[in-house]
């Protein structure tokens, strides 16, 4: 299993400050030589060529070259995976970020060594054994704070729990989860909590308390997030999640509540635990789950229907008289979806 363990660094930031604006630099000049190619037509250049044009420039950037070529790598991959001709140009405003290869980050105690310094941390948590791996990465948060991410291969000694119990998990902006069990959990509303606040410090263009209060918005949705999807991970032992599109309701009227929400961070959190505590996990279609009753299974001609029947919280089937909850049903019906999918995998269901 493939882990990410964070830890906050608390020596030499002024050093991956330095290192973070030759890092920039870096993708820069991936930048260009990728126009050129563009401009002359060339062959796109991958992340070998662009290893091969930035080869002996480690002394003069200060930078390992085990860093530069991350940093390339990283380019073709970020280009390749957006489909696009080039990417944008890194500068101040972009968050610091000094990526490294697995195998050049030695432990030394509760500190970590690489490139010839010792970087100390706060160690929050052991770092279990295992292989380091490329992608593990220093970044700095918007408050200038540094941490170390480390990707580590850890071995997974639990064993997959038996599905005995099983849940639905619908989720929306009313209401942030709706369980088959018919349990409601209320959305926070955290950004809309501080946006006073934040609009306030805005316009007396305070920038500093303005990263203060992203970054509280930001570790107190995490926090719910991580609070809630270990609770569900613990109580159940099968979990099925409507695959609701986050990023396509970002572009419409709802954008702000629907990204305060976090569902697809959520869904992370589920899956990757899920895993860590032998749980099963599965996103399902959730399409007409709202329409189709949980009892009978018929898209009856009551249910609501469209924009208009979004206002429509309760309803009953007109085929056979079952009064639903709007979210409690649907939250039956990705369940219903999950377990049919499930036991077409497992032979002994």
């Amino acid at each position: 299993m493939i882990g990410v363990y964070r830890y906050r660094v608390k020596s030499l930031t002024g050093l991956l400050n330095k290192q973070s604006r030759a890092c920039n630099f870096v993708w820069n000049f991936c930048n260009d030589r990728q126009k050129d190619a563009l401009r002359f037509g060339r062959p796109w250049l991958t992340g070998f060529d662009l290893n091969k044009l930035t080869q002996g420039s480690s002394k003069e950037l200060g930078l390992h070259s085990g860093t530069i070529n991350a940093v390339c790598e990283q380019y073709a991959k970020s280009r390749s995976q957006k489909k696009r001709p080039f990417l944008r140009y890194r500068g101040k405003k972009n968050l610091g970020w000094v990526p490294l290869k697995g195998r050049e980050l030695k432990r030394e105690g509760d500190a970590f060594r690489f490139a010839g310094n010792t970087f100390r941390v706060f160690n929050s948590r052991p770092l279990p054994e295992g292989k380091i791996k490329d992608g593990t990465n220093f970044s700095r948060d918007a408050r200038g704070n540094w941490f170390l991410n480390i990707v580590i291969d850890v071995e997974v000694a639990i064993e997959t729990r038996e599905p005995m119990r099983s849940v639905g998990i619908d989720l929306g902006l009313k209401d942030f989860a709706t369980l088959s069990t018919g349990e409601k959990i209320e959305a926070r509303h955290i950004y809309r909590g501080m946006e006073q606040a934040l609009a306030t410090a805005q316009r007396a263009r305070k920038k500093r308390r303005v990263r203060a209060i992203h970054a509280r918005i930001a570790c107190r949705r995490q926090d719910f997030h991580h609070k809630l999807s270990h609770r569900i991970v613990r109580d159940f032992d099968y979990i099925a999640v409507g695959n609701v599109n986050a990023a396509g309701l970002a572009k419409t009227s709802m954008a702000k509540s629907v990204l305060d929400a976090g569902w697809s961070s959520f869904r992370n959190m589920l899956a990757y635990k899920a895993v860590k505590h032998g749980a099963w996990f599965e996103e399902v279609n959730e399409s007409f789950t709202s329409q189709t009753c949980s009892s009978c299974g018929a898209l009856p001609d009551s249910r609501p229907k469209g924009i208009a029947g979004l206002g429509i919280r309760e309803w009953q089937c007109s085929d056979c008289g079952c009064v639903h909850d709007r979210d409690t049903n649907a939250a039956l019906n990705i369940l219903r979806r999950g377990r049919a999918t499930l036991a077409a995998g497992i032979p002994v269901l």
